[in-house]
């Protein structure tokens, strides 16, 4: 038997500081020691096969002298271990004669009155691979069967199956001893073991037996269960006719007792038929598992099948009575189960129950603003997206869901009041019907709003959608949340005011020492009576005026637009030069210049950017001398704009893989091209199926294969470690397959002696952790083994494997040999897949995210687009800005990116980069790529993929510009 085809053994950790005693001194201990020496060295012993030591055919002997008589079972337990792991034959592979009196040892080892002896001596046998030795144990495991305990029998069964599979003719009546025996047993252990059997080795007998007792299979153990499920499985996939024999057993045991069986029963129920009552109970059988079990990876792996089932198109109807069942998933705490129940709900609900999930969203949200944690604040997040996408889907139900979503303008989350502006954005664009409404609403609450920003974004939709006739009652709005004009006056009034009230409190009341206070950076102080007035009247002032004071100037810039949009409408209606058109334009620029007047008076805390004033600026003089060329920007022209960016984020939702609908692979759209391939040019076939190949091949219109390409294929992956002069080559194919790395090596003796000891050594760097030690090999001279190994990832960084192979020489008395190979380099693009996020989420992450690493663009790429659709395709992130914000030829882009690792990780990027001279095609690219993410390794892993991919274009190609 060579190398490659040895049996698997027990894995057994050999401790790396265990010094192995001589073969002299395990003899001694042998012979003269007890118990616990002869336990002791007999477990040295198994560790030194275990590392590859030869031990001579004198050692043998005494194991079954001194350890094979001894009824301790410490001891037989370890010889079990022993004799699995020991070789059995001689060079010219016979049978050692010593294995004579191992076989006696175990034929009275099965007629032992332990049940544990008799059991663990059955386990034994199973993985026994010499027929001669497994031949005269026969009639001891078939009188096995009758054994009192279940532990023997069920162990018998498994002997039996085992010899049967692998030496038919040592038992060829097993599979009908079997069936008798199961006719018989009543131990649901021991049913399940020869159940499995006859399923494997004749299911004729299985069914014959499943279908006497079918009515009987509600009452079995779920491990039998299981099995049945298995069985029927097979059978109908190989035998469709046969599914109308057990289809009622499959859909009986979805009232099973065990989660295990409802979840395999759906899951074959659903494979073995498409009628809409079956599909109906396999995913109510699932909805019942998730909400029932606690455990959040198992609810994960139900919502994919429910997922999956959705896929296909003939179950979609199905599935859309089901949506409040669906619904009730949201009582788990896991924020990823909860996005995904909510995904597939808004999926599935239809004009039937969209006011039913409406209602119960409703009540979700009130639950939720009894509780102040981060991800109760991400699930709020979610549930407003949820009931925006809802009424832009169903507008008929808008009118119930927008006094929900008002609610949470004055959230204190602000990414839930974003997303609630955001729909209130699209729906007053979009659904006119319901603007009015919406506009009252939104005038109703702004001045409880909390965010500057949800404040300013507020009054743009106020201004850009009021009618001509309410712009003085915006402006009304606008001026109760500024207060008294002008601001630094009235500021100036207001603490005099307070300081007057202050001293004559302080003269009434007794004197009180001040209380020291410590602050943030551990220093003490002293806070008086008019600073906690002041800070009391400043929480009391209107919201725009409170927003002023604490150095928002960008509300006064965006204040200005507004102001010009209400007065642009404002004098269409009444006309230009009337007295009520002036008179609203002299507000508007009474408000502009007190801002601009706060703004420089250093009043406040922070200082005002130029381009703010500049901005307010440049507004009063537009209010002041008018200027018709602005007044179409103002109104309809952003109006169009918005509208664009509208269609915009609708395509992209489309585009999104991860927001489509989803159907299966055999879904066909109605208006798809049909293919008559007879007809077909010969150079035109490649999408062919097998049967169109095979009859194009007859007909003689195949085209010619191609050559192959072994870049696609496993010979393009492999990695040579050694030099072909080297007394061992190796090369290895690195396997990555998500968690795990499987290297593949393959070692060739190159020299004409016999090598011993033949030992892979890996070292890792990096989140890499070796699983387990290749087991030594013997390579005899010309000869080759495949040796595998396995190595865990726990995080998204570039990892290295070092190796060696040392070996000794068969009759050299010099020392071990080794032989040094290249390193095995682990990419990161193997654990990375393109990511998306809205603007909210991205600004959100990226000013969460700690590590950031800022990459200089050095690159032989002359076209923006091109560096940005090659940027995307070697670091497999995703370009978030959408093609009308990067199209056209201005010297300069700007984009978002966004990637996610398997392991939970998230990575952004902001590219920005110009021409170093903008009316020069072949001006080289400047500018710099920002790179941030939650762990360091990621953020410096990332930015070495990127430094690499920006040197050199792949292949010498352009890539295709990239869609967002």
């Amino acid at each position: 038997m060579s190398s490659g085809e040895l049996p698997c053994y027990t894995l057994i950790h050999v401790p790396s500081d265990l010094e192995l005693p001589s073969e002299s001194q395990l003899k001694e201990k042998f012979e003269k020691g007890g118990d616990k020496e002869r336990i002791d060295a007999l477990k040295k012993l198994i560790y030194m096969i275990l590392n590859g030591d030869k031990v001579s055919q004198g050692m043998l002997m005494y194991v079954i002298r001194f350890c094979l008589p001894s009824n301790e079972h410490t001891l037989k337990k370890l010889l079990l271990i022993f004799w699995e792991i020991v070789p059995k034959t001689d060079s010219n592979g016979k049978l050692l004669h010593e294995m004579i009196l191992v076989c006696d040892a175990y034929r009275k080892d099965l007629q032992h009155p332990n049940e544990f002896v008799r059991g663990s001596t059955l386990r034994f046998l199973c993985k026994l691979r010499e027929p001669e030795l497994l031949e005269p144990l026969m009639p001891a495991i078939r009188a096995c069967l009758d054994h009192r305990h279940s532990y023997v029998r069920r162990n018998a069964v498994c002997a039996i199956f085992t010899i049967y599979r692998n030496f038919e003719f040592l038992i060829p009546d097993a599979p009908e001893l079997v069936t008798n025996y199961l006719e018989t047993e009543q131990d649901a252990s021991c049913k399940r073991n020869a159940f499995m059997m006859l399923l494997h080795v004749d299911q004729a007998r299985a069914l014959d037996y499943l279908s006497g007792c079918i009515d009987q299979v509600g009452q079995f153990g779920d491990i039998l269960q299981l099995v049945i499920v298995e069985l029927i499985y097979k059978v109908c996939h190989s035998n469709p006719n046969e599914c109308a024999r057990f289809i009622r057993c499959v859909y009986n045991l979805l009232q099973s007792q065990s989660p295990a069986v409802r979840y395999e029963a759906a899951g074959a129920l659903v494979t073995l038929t498409s009628a809409p009552a079956a599909v109906k109970a396999a995913a109510s059988a699932y909805i019942e598992l998730i909400v029932k079990e606690s455990d959040n990876n198992v609810k994960l792996i139900v919502l994919d099948r429910l997922v999956t089932l959705r896929n296909t198109s003939s179950n979609e109807k199905v599935l859309q009575g089901l949506v409040m069942d669906i619904l009730r998933v949201l009582t788990s705490p896991g924020l990823e189960v909860r996005q995904k129940t909510l995904n597939l709900a808004l999926d599935l609900v239809s004009s039937r129950n969209v006011e039913d999930m409406v209602m119960f969203l409703k009540k979700e949200i009130n639950k939720t603003a009894t509780e102040a944690n981060d991800e109760n604040g991400k699930y709020r997040q979610a549930l407003v997206k949820t009931l925006h996408a809802a009424t832009i889907k169903f507008p008929d139900v808008a009118s119930a869901i927008v006094p929900v979503l008002m609610e949470f303008l004055s959230d204190s989350n602000e990414t839930a009041a974003s997303y609630v502006l955001h729909f209130v954005r699209e729906a007053v664009h979009k659904l006119p019907n319901l603007k009015e409404a919406i506009l009252k609403s939104l005038k109703d609450g702004i001045l409880s709003i909390r965010a500057p920003a949800i404040f300013m974004s507020a009054l743009w939709i106020l201004a850009t959608y009021c009618e001509p006739e309410g712009c003085l009652e915006v402006l009304k709005l606008i001026k109760n949340s500024i207060g008294d004009l002008p601001i630094v006056d009235s500021e100036i009034a207001e603490q005099e005011g307070g300081e007057e009230h202050v001293h004559k409190e302080e003269e009434t009341a007794p004197k009180k020492s001040a209380a020291p206070r410590v602050t943030a950076d551990g220093t003490y102080a002293t806070q008086t009576a008019l600073s906690s007035t002041v800070t009391k009247k400043q929480n009391e002032k209107p919201p725009l005026r409170r927003f002023l004071l604490d150095g928002e100037y960008f509300l006064g810039a965006s204040l200005a637009t507004v102001l010009t949009k209400l007065s642009q409408q404002f004098t269409a209606l009444n006309g230009v030069g009337s007295e009520r058109s002036n008179r609203f334009r002299g507000e508007c620029m009474l408000i502009l210049a007190s801002i601009i007047h706060l703004a420089k008076s250093g009043f406040t805390s922070n200082p005002v950017n130029e381009d703010d004033l500049d901005r307010m600026g440049a507004t009063i003089k537009v209010l002041a001398q008018g200027i018709p060329e602005l007044d179409g920007q103002y109104g309809d022209a952003c109006k169009q704009s918005l509208e664009l960016m509208l269609n915009a984020k609708s395509t992209s939702r489309l585009d999104d893989p991860t927001a489509k609908t989803g159907r299966s692979k055999d879904f066909v759209e109605v208006d798809k091209t049909i293919k008559f391939t007879q007809l077909s040019a010969r150079n035109n076939q490649q999408g062919e199926n097998l049967f169109d190949l095979s009859l194009s091949q007859a007909l003689g219109t195949a085209p010619k294969s191609q050559k192959f390409d072994f870049s696609s294929s496993k010979l393009g992956k492999v990695i040579q470690l050694a030099g072909f002069s080297d007394p061992i080559y190796a090369e290895a194919y690195v396997n990555v397959n998500q968690y795990d790395i499987v290297l593949d090596v393959l070692i060739v003796n190159q020299t004409s002696d016999t090598l011993q000891n033949v030992s892979l050594e890996l070292a890792t760097v990096g989140d890499l952790k070796l699983v387990d030690k290749p087991t030594p090999v013997t390579l005899g001279p010309a000869d080759f083994s495949n040796i595998k190994a396995t190595v865990k990832v726990a995080s998204t960084e570039n990892g290295v494997i070092f190796s060696t192979i040392s070996y000794d020489v068969r009759g050299s008395t010099s020392d071990r040999n080794c032989v040094y190979l290249q390193d095995i380099k682990i990419d990161i693009m193997d654990y990375i897949v393109p990511g998306n996020v809205n603007d909210i989420e991205f600004r959100q992450m990226w000013s969460d995210f700690e590590w950031e690493n800022k990459v200089n663009v050095m690159t032989p790429i002359r076209d923006l687009r091109e560096f940005l659709a090659h940027l995307s395709a070697s670091t497999n992130m995703k370009v978030l800005t959408g093609d009308a914000a990067i199209e056209g030829d201005c010297g300069f882009l700007a984009a978002n990116l966004c990637a996610h690792s398997i392991f939970g990780e998230d990575a952004l990027a902001n590219v920005s980069v110009e021409k170093a001279l903008p009316m020069d095609d072949s001006s080289p690219i400047v500018g710099h790529i920002r790179i941030r993410a939650k762990s360091q390794g990621m953020c410096l892993t990332l930015g070495d993929k990127i430094s690499t991919a920006m040197r050199s274009r792949r292949d010498g190609q352009p890539i295709a510009a990239p869609s967002a």
